[in-house]
């Protein structure tokens, strides 16, 4: 292996985002304008963008054009994000978070590398390993990135390299796949039982407060309570669709615990984030009982009258996302607070569908659950490798 800095590899340069305003650089655009948005939809290769720029949004502000097989990399906010460009076009763009690195054109040698080497040499950066505020501040500098050293493979190893990683993120993929398909049948299902969004006149409808007693989570200086290891505590980041994030979990004290039983949550439990994603709901199992709780919504539904899988879905699907969302709408950070959710409108079939509805929930989350258990192998394969190539 050589050891080598950023800048002796790549050629590096950001992009730029053309004035919102200025409907002439936007509006019928063709040329692809990647965001980091882009970035994490579309996993490894970067294949479409939500957004496309016009000539003259090019012309005027002078951004740089990224050539297919290029790599890019995410520096303000989610940092670290890397991937390939592959729209398909001739050339794409993008913004002022994402730096993309060119390979330079250089003499070649045993030590050249490819588009493919670079994306899974970029992929194992730790920039939480260098000691800059920066990356404490969610923003990585391009002085930083440029004098970053790394190791690189002989010509020969890298293409064995890529071709074993290749495989295994393959796989990844695949099993990514099945699980937002079996997603996707859950609320096929739902649609099929209850109807659609537009479709509320089929039954009886209530507010979620008539059936479920809601509350918050600890807002007022929650950290006075963190501890290194103690009862742990529910945040936003630990509500996903439908199920639980089990890690990046924080603790309170014993005595921050007692101060804040109102918080506590009890199994069956509807959780619902309230900012950053608001409306995002999971259910609360056994293992979770008398977990704390910070800025969370927590409903405590009377399940003689509502199912808590089917609250859950419901408050995920159109049906109340709707309702959050005109709720929500308008502010630059997303909330929702206790008073919105309790007043939500909601569908009210009877309890035996309800039932019949979270029976099929439980038995598709088994079927997840040996798919999740399959990925987790593969991107624990992943990461030793990575770690083994890339130090």
């Amino acid at each position: 292996m050589k050891k080598s800095k950023l800048i002796d590899l790549f050629d590096m340069h950001m992009g730029k985002t053309p004035a919102r305003n200025n409907p002439l650089y936007w509006e019928n655009g063709t040329h692809p304008w990647i965001s980091i948005a882009d970035m994490s939809a579309n996993g490894k290769n970067v294949a479409k963008t939500k957004e496309c720029i016009t000539d003259l949004a090019i012309c005027e502000t002078g951004i740089k054009p990224i050539f297919p097989g290029t790599v890019i990399m995410s520096f303000k906010l989610s940092v670290g994000k890397v991937a390939r460009v592959q729209t398909g076009a001739e050339l794409s763009y993008c913004n002022e978070a994402i730096m993309a690195f060119e390979i330079k054109d250089t003499e070649p040698s045993e030590y050249s590398i490819s588009d493919e080497y670079a994306y899974y040499l970029l992929s194992s950066l730790n920039f939480d390993s260098v000691g800059n505020k920066a990356v404490m501040g969610k923003t990585l500098n391009k002085a930083i990135l440029e004098n970053t050293e790394v190791s690189v493979h002989k010509w020969e190893k890298q293409k064995q390299i890529v071709a074993e990683l290749d495989k295994i993120n393959d796989l990844i993929s695949l099993r990514e796949q099945q699980l937002s398909k079996l997603d996707e049948l859950v609320k096929a299902r739902f649609v099929e039982l209850f109807g659609t969004e537009n479709e509320f006149g089929k039954w009886p409808c209530c507010t979620i407060g008539d059936v479920a007693d809601v509350c918050v989570g600890v807002v007022i200086k929650p950290t006075q309570y963190y501890t290194d290891n103690g009862i742990p505590a529910f945040r936003s980041l630990n509500i996903g669709e439908m199920r639980v994030k089990d890690s990046d979990w924080v603790y309170f004290t014993e005595e921050g615990h007692e101060k804040n039983q109102k918080s506590v949550i009890r199994k069956n439990d509807v959780l619902v984030v309230r900012s950053g994603a608001p409306g995002t709901a999971c259910v609360a199992t056994e293992k979770y009982d008398g977990y704390n709780a910070v800025d969370i919504i927590i409903a405590h539904p009377d399940n003689s009258k509502v199912n808590s899988i089917f609250l859950a879905a419901f408050t995920n699907m159109p049906h109340g996302m709707n309702q959050i969302r005109a709720k929500t709408g308008g502010a630059a950070q997303q909330h929702f607070n206790v008073g919105g959710y309790k007043a939500m409108n909601l569908i009210m079939p009877p309890i035996e569908l309800q039932n019949q509805f979270a029976a099929f929930v439980e038995q598709t989350d088994k079927s997840k659950l040996a798919i999740q258990q399959s990925l987790e192998k593969l991107e624990t394969l992943k990461k030793s490798l990575m770690q083994k190539y890339f130090g």
